[in-house]
């Protein structure tokens, strides 16, 4: 019994801990890399899907900057294209033009 108890604490020796270890890593190096790889791709996928909704961030902000152009320009565009608006600038550039009395007509084949 006395051997079997300095057999025991032989196993918990710094040596035989260090000689398990590598034993352990030998044993599942496969796993271990491969656990490894999977964590580094994780990583940077985060960080470029971050990368990623900062530049559409940007672009959306960016699409509505243009759609507020786009839509100050419509607005100014119709104005300046009604009837009494062109009537007006018409007579200020004294253009002997008026408005037709009869209405517009189709011609068909």
């Amino acid at each position: 019994m006395m051997e079997e108890n300095k057999k025991k604490t032989k196993k918990l020796s710094v040596k035989n801990a260090i000689n398990g270890l590598e034993g352990f890593v030998s044993k599942h190096l496969k796993l271990l890399v491969l656990i490894v790889g999977l964590t580094i791709i994780f990583i940077s996928n985060g960080y470029s899907c971050k990368k990623k909704l900062a530049e559409i961030e940007e672009l959306n902000a960016k699409l509505r900057d243009v759609k507020y152009e786009n839509q100050v320009l419509i607005t100014k565009w119709t104005s300046s294209s009604r009837h009494s608006q062109v009537k007006e600038l018409l007579e200020q550039k004294g253009m002997n033009l008026s408005s037709p009395t009869s209405p517009a007509f189709e011609i068909r084949k």
